[in-house]
């Protein structure tokens, strides 16, 4: 941070230094004084009035005096310079009797016919403050920590407010100006490196292309934002900030760019490795950075597999070894219940302290009939990390690709337990040095380079013996030493089931060795099974499905029956149809007997094996058979029930809930907003998979309701790809049903899923039979959003005259039923429609319908819809002012809802604003955060952002960086087949 200021340094009048607090009446700890702007000061939170700008010039010479005095012919020379006026020295007199009256005694002091200013305490100056913290921060860098330093410089940044020594005359006034105002550029330069270091290069973009159009001819602000616009995937935008700014130096000051962006245009030319961001994404800035600690507990009782262990555990030095060269995998492959979860996590354990920077740990659900996607696990990873969910991208290409790079450096260990396959497995690999991978699995995965398989096969007699042994206690294995062995070899030697059978013994203390020997080699002769595959296992969780209480048993049934990853307390509750205290003492007890394991606090999940044998128990046990769909119907309409009331509570007065199939089975409610959209984002996986288990039973009319009620899970930007599948299933399960009022919802759901991610064409033929199996059940309330949809869908189309019927018949289908919230929502819409005609009094008349309307209902997601349409219309009517303030609003608003599509969209509407109003810079600014944001619409949407996004840049000067930017659009728009294709070709056709 070369070129910081000095800071004002007290003296005592004997010229020795006294600190900046000391003096000697004490400090004045009251007066605080700002020069990073207007020049002012305090008394306590009361302003004081500093006078006349000559008066402000005096005060501001001499709080920058360093504490020295300054003479009057120096202070005339400050203030007036080489003409001053001939009453300078009284003028001076005056200004400086006036300011000693307004502050305190003793501060502006006389002496050697000069003046100075003393005692003043600890962060009385800001510019003393933003001193220190530029020091802080640039220890903090020095030491590594670059979270601390990025935060503490944005603290010292924002010690700025406005124009430094605004309004003050004179040219020392001036000098001081330059000088601090190249500081603060530095020590923004400063951050915005950091930001780079960090891997935010995305959010980087939009400030450094309004700080380049404000400093044009500033270098280091154009290397900056080469080298992020690099990093996100845009190298032809990049190249494009070079070429300008040597056409701008060319033409300007007739030179060509310096060294420094002459290299980084070469490297970005020839794609240098190097340039690849060097550390992680970080989250908001932390003393320290995000350890994560997923391991599940090791068993304390492990015994044996000591040969595994070595060869893993030297597999896994080779990664944390002190040269750390090589990325480790290690790939454990044997049927269930063999232990390659108890081992991995065992020797996971031992190596923790190689890993400094944490563990990783997820069940891929590999042997069930919906293993988890790399996409969400990534997710979950990115977040445990220290990922926002705001910088969690969409694909699973990005996740994977930062994923990556928030690893590089780290040195973390990763864990991925009953994998399917290696396609599951390979986008979860860190591919860092440094870095490992333990990976478990039914299946040997041959097909994973550079994999150092491991098969695991059964105990040996003697490892068997030891484990039994260690349950069970060695007083009781002793005179029983045979009948132990003949335990463990009907158990096959599986890890599994000895731990079943010898923690079933343990348990009853009045049982002898040869009792549990007797009944495990009695009636039941599936122990022979044992031998066999997945056959072995199957009769291994028999024994432990034998000792359960008859409650236990029937929750243990039940709950195999929901799908999902995991279920909550309260779900498992509606479940067993049981209060949530009783519930949790039975999961609690089957925790204890390893058939369920305790997924977080709360939360509940079953191996994958076990949930299967857990449903054959209660297809041959639940009696009468009703009992088992009894417990599916009441998980759903717990599930739907909750989902309803999040709905209402984000949309309050919205009557879709009271059009939705009705349930038996209450829900939970919220009394605040954001414990419902915690609620609704963290059961999402449960509940799309208790919507697809619906699918060819009588429940399917309540799932496709649930699927609707829960439709933020898309609109927000989460979960999208797993509900868009959810929504294609529900609709062929509704055709096979032929169900018509259902698939109607269905398709109605699917229609406003493909308006978000902007597939039109697609959206309105599902649209139009969504449509017509409305009007056929006479379902007026999906009739009334297809209508709606339809109208959206022309808007998107250009057929703007053929919009609004649509919008007429859904504002005349909502208020026929008092609906008023989306009534006000289509009013918003039909105010669109006029606007596309031309209409403006009549866009803006509508708007304001529809706001007064939703304003009914409090700050609500639709209220923001409403600010958003409003804003759209008085743009176009030339109110630009009132436009940004009903924008500013609903970002305000979507981001308390967190509607990341909305807040992107949103800002490209600013965009939109600025451009209008001659204000490049800032709609430049705004573009890239719509970009980095995302928003509604999809690629086509994207396409519209960098258009304008070119348009502003042009009006910048940095025409080859829009023309990189309308080539994207192009190439967008065609993939989408979209009319504004030709007016980008346009753009990229020499005039």
């Amino acid at each position: 941070m070369d070129g910081e200021p000095r800071v004002p340094e007290q003296r005592r009048p004997d010229g020795s230094s006294a600190g900046p607090t000391a003096s000697a009446a004490g400090p004045v700890a009251s007066l605080r004084f700002s020069v990073l702007g207007p020049v002012r000061a305090w008394r306590g939170p009361e302003p004081l009035a500093t006078g006349s700008p000559q008066q402000r010039a005096l005060l501001a010479a001499l709080l920058l005096r360093e504490g020295r005095t300054a003479t009057a012919a120096e202070l005339i020379d400050a203030l007036w310079g080489e003409e001053p006026p001939s009453q300078a020295l009284a003028a001076v007199r005056t200004y400086a009797s006036r300011l000693r009256k307004a502050l305190d005694a003793g501060v502006l002091v006389s002496e050697s016919g000069g003046y100075a200013v003393r005692g003043l305490a600890d962060g009385a100056l800001d510019l003393a403050v933003a001193q220190e913290l530029a020091a802080r921060a640039e220890k903090a860098r020095t030491a590594g920590d670059l979270c601390q330093a990025r935060d503490v410089l944005r603290r010292a940044l924002a010690l700025w407010d406005g124009e430094v020594l605004a309004g003050v005359p004179g040219p020392y006034a001036e000098a001081q100006r330059v000088r601090l105002e190249e500081w603060r550029l530095q020590l923004l330069e400063s951050r915005l490196d950091m930001d780079l270091e960090q891997g935010c290069h995305a959010e980087a973009v939009s400030e450094l292309t309004a700080l380049t159009a404000a400093h044009p001819l500033r270098e280091r602000l154009r290397e900056l934002l080469m080298l992020a616009l690099y990093r996100s995937g845009r190298q032809a935008e990049a190249l494009a900030v070079y070429a300008d700014t040597r056409r701008l130096l060319a033409e300007e000051l007739g030179v060509d760019p310096g060294p420094a962006l002459r290299e980084l245009q070469q490297r970005v030319l020839r794609a240098d490795p190097a340039l690849a961001e060097p550390s992680a994404p970080a989250a908001e800035p932390a003393s320290v950075p995000v350890r994560p600690a997923q391991l599940p507990a090791t068993v304390p009782d492990f015994t044996g597999r000591s040969s595994f262990v070595r060869e893993l555990s030297d597999v896994l030095a080779s990664a944390s070894g002190a040269e750390g060269q090589v990325m480790a995998v290690s790939a454990l492959a044997g049927i269930g219940g063999v232990g390659k979860t108890t081992l991995a996590v065992h020797v996971a354990h031992g190596a923790r302290a190689a890993f400094p920077d944490g563990q990783l740990y997820v069940d891929l659900q590999g042997a069930g009939p919906r293993a988890a996607e790399p996409e969400t696990v990534l997710g979950s990873f990115l977040r445990a990390l220290g990922t926002a969910d705001s910088a969690v991208p969409d694909t699973l290409e990005e996740r994977a690709a930062l994923y990556r790079s928030v690893l590089d450096g780290r040195r973390v260990l990763v864990l991925l337990d009953n994998a399917r396959d290696a396609a599951q497995v390979r986008p979860l690999l860190p591919g860092t040095a440094g870095c490992a991978a333990l990976v478990t699995s039914r299946v040997r995965m041959v097909d994973l380079a550079g994999a150092h398989l491991v098969d695991l096969d059964v105990m040996s007699p003697e490892e068997a013996l030891a484990l039994f042994t260690k349950i069970v206690g060695e007083e009781r294995v002793a005179s029983e030493r045979q009948a132990a062995l003949d335990v463990v070899a009907a158990c096959g030697f599986l890890p599994l089931a000895i731990r079943i059978a010898a923690s079933r013994l343990a348990a009853r203390r009045t049982w002898t060795v040869s009792v549990l020997a007797a009944k495990l080699a009695d009636e039941r002769r599936r122990l022979d099974e044992l031998q066999a595959g997945d056959l072995a296992v199957e009769a291994t969780f028999e024994l432990g499905y034998g000792q359960l209480e008859p409650a236990q048993a029937r929750a243990f049934r039940l709950l195999g029956l929901a799908d999902g990853p995991d279920i909550s307390l309260a779900a498992a509750a509606a479940v067993l149809d049981l209060p949530p205290e009783e519930t949790e003492d039975l999961l609690e007890s089957l925790v204890d007997t390893s058939l369920l394991e305790s997924a977080a606090p709360g939360r509940y999940r079953f191996h994958d094996l076990v949930r299967l044998y857990a449903r054959a128990c209660a297809e041959r046990d639940e009696w009468p058979p009703g009992q088992r769909e009894a417990a599916l119907s009441r998980v759903l309409d717990f599930y739907l029930a909750t989902a309803a009331g999040v709905y209402a509570s984000e949309r309050p007065g919205d009557r879709l809930v009271a059009g939705l199939e009705p349930t038996a089975y209450p829900g939970l409610h919220f009394t605040e907003g954001s414990a419902a959209l915690d609620w609704l984002y963290t059961e999402a996986a449960p509940l799309l998979a208790c919507v697809r288990q619906a699918a060819g039973t009588d429940r399917l009319r309540r799932a496709v309701d649930l699927l609707w009620a829960a439709k933020d899970l898309t609109e927000s930007g989460a979960n999208s790809r797993q509900y868009e599948m959810t929504a294609r299933a529900m609709c062929d399960a509704t055709r096979d049903a032929e169900d018509a009022r259902a698939e109607g919802r269905a398709r109605t759901v699917l229609t406003d899923v493909l308006l978000v991610s902007g597939r039109i064409q697609q959206a309105e033929q599902e649209a139009r039979l969504a449509m017509r199996l409305a009007s056929a059940e006479e379902d007026a309330p999906a009739a009334s959003w297809v209508a709606n949809s339809l109208g959206l869908i022309c808007l998107h189309q250009g057929r703007h005259a053929s919009s609004m019927p649509f919008f007429e018949q859904a504002i005349a289908g909502f208020r026929a039923v008092g609906n008023r919230p989306p009534e006000a929502t289509a009013l918003c819409n039909l105010s669109r429609a006029h606007l596309g005609g031309g209409n403006v009094m009549a866009a803006v008349e509508f708007a304001q319908r529809g706001l007064e309307a939703h304003a009914e209902f409090g700050r609500t997601v639709r209220l923001a819809n409403s600010h958003y349409a409003l804003g759209i219309a008085l743009n176009r009517a030339g109110r630009h002012d009132e436009a940004l303030e009903h924008f500013s609003e609903a970002l305000r608003i979507f981001s308390d809802h967190r509607q990341r599509l909305w807040e992107g969209t949103t800002n490209f509407r600013v965009a939109e604003v600025h451009v209008a109003a001659r204000r490049p810079a800032r709609a430049a600014q705004h573009a890239e955060q719509a970009l980095a944001l995302g928003c509604i619409g999809g690629d086509r949407m994207r396409g519209n952002v960098l258009t304008l996004l070119g348009r502003a840049l042009t009006a910048l000067g940095q025409t080859d960086r829009a023309r990189a930017c309308w080539r994207e659009a192009l190439h967008l728009y065609e993939q989408v087949k979209a009319a504004e294709a030709e007016e980008v070709r346009a753009l990229l056709t020499p005039a």
